[in-house]
């Protein structure tokens, strides 16, 4: 069973059923130019509105910092998000007061209703009270279908929860269920791929998963900095040197918690970067001043791949290379569908995540054959780190 209450525990008929979704799309010349966040919450509306249940949606729409702004509102939205679920949607011009009880109050079973942007009020944000109070006089029970927010407690993440009976929708169910088997209680060995650019972001994760995998694999401009904190020159790479002595401290850790550290053995270096820059290949420690790391070689993507064999989880966030500029993205794909293949073919668990991530998985064409890919970045990345994630908190059993 599930630690988490999900719709399945829900008695949904006849019921007001207030649904956080995630519906801050991209927008192009005023028409939604990718739906794949309504298509994630599609299930959701639909199964509670097919159960009898009355659907409020809420959600915000870019940043407008506590204050109405046309160009955020979710009127918007309505047209794309009722071609994705099939259904008709109304909307209400706001989320809290007299136009959002109206709203509301004209409901049928199965009707679907879309109210304002919560963030048009300066309380969503500071999780207020009132605010949170206000949003759960609308509804007799509380879904929350949008893990990208879970790390945030906002009022209609967190604040809301504590005031009606609160529930996982499927998309979150999914997010969730997919975590826990890959961090939570996973089937070992676990493998973690943790690339990109800076280890001053990733400080966190690489601190926690060094005490809970069996082995990580650093890439990116990340592995250059550990390459320095090992005595490695690594000529004009991107690098942080100020960061060498942290660097040491989560080998340490690893190292005292039986984890693998896997840095390149070799790479692909250039004197410059752009696509088509002219590389080769060199040994990790034979990086000549004037170049730099641009790519893992060969050599370093066979010992990805045979960690990857070896792997019964993998957790996957960041990029091997350069990979947006070619032929620095070799690593990188060479790795996603090698293990896209043991996915598919080994029954490997393979969960990935991060916007970086997402993209490189859609360039090597792997992403379909991931166990699970997650579309939220900041949730995933504090995941990744261990911390706990509010709105994903107050919907756990007991």
């Amino acid at each position: 069973m599930t630690a988490f209450r999900t719709l399945d525990d829900a008695d949904l008929a006849g019921k007001r059923v207030l649904v956080r979704v995630d519906l801050n799309v991209p927008m192009a010349d005023g028409k939604v130019s990718d739906d794949t966040r309504i298509r994630a919450v599609a299930p959701t509306i639909n199964e509670i509105a097919d159960k009898g249940g009355r659907v409020i949606l809420l959600a915000h729409f870019g940043r407008p910092k506590g204050q109405p702004n046309d160009a955020m509102s979710l009127k918007h939205i309505v047209t794309a998000v009722g071609a994705v679920i099939g259904r008709p949607v109304a909307f209400a011009d706001d989320c809290i007061g007299a136009d959002a009880e109206a709203a509301v109050a004209g409901m049928q079973d199965g009707d679907v209703l879309l109210l304002e942007n919560t963030r048009f009020h300066a309380g969503e944000e500071k999780n207020d009270e009132a605010f949170a109070a206000a949003l759960a006089k609308l509804g007799d029970l509380y879904v929350n279908d949008a893990f990208s927010a879970a790390h945030r407690a906002h009022g209609s993440t967190e604040g809301i929860a504590r005031k009606l009976p609160a529930y996982a929708g499927r998309s979150m169910q999914r997010e969730l269920e997919a975590l826990e088997s890959a961090l939570g209680k996973p089937e070992r060995p676990v493998v973690a791929v943790i690339g990109g650019a800076k280890v001053s972001s990733k400080i966190d994760v690489l601190e926690n998963l060094s005490s809970n995998v069996d082995a990580l694999v650093i890439g990116g401009g990340m592995a250059n900095t550990f390459l320095l904190a090992k005595g490695v020159a690594v000529g004009k790479s991107l690098a942080e040197p100020d960061l060498v002595e942290t660097a040491r401290r989560i080998m340490a850790a690893a190292d005292k918690s039986g984890c693998a550290i896997v840095l390149p053995v070799d790479v692909v270096v250039a004197s410059e970067f752009k696509a088509g820059a002219a590389s080769r290949t060199v040994d990790a420690n034979a990086v000549p001043d004037d170049q730099m790391i641009l790519d893992i070689g060969p050599q370093s993507i066979a010992t990805v791949n045979g960690w990857i064999d070896k792997a019964k989880t993998l957790v996957w966030n960041g990029p091997l290379g350069a990979f947006e500029v070619p032929p620095f993205d070799t690593a990188t794909v060479a790795a996603a569908k090698h293990a896209a293949e043991r996915t598919r073919t080994a029954g490997l668990n393979s969960v990935a995540g991060g916007g970086e991530t997402v993209s490189a998985l859609h360039l090597a064409g792997a992403s379909d054959d991931f166990s699970f890919v997650s579309t939220a970045g900041g949730a995933f990345l504090e995941w990744l780190e261990g911390k706990p994630l509010p709105g994903v908190d107050v919907l756990r059993q007991g």
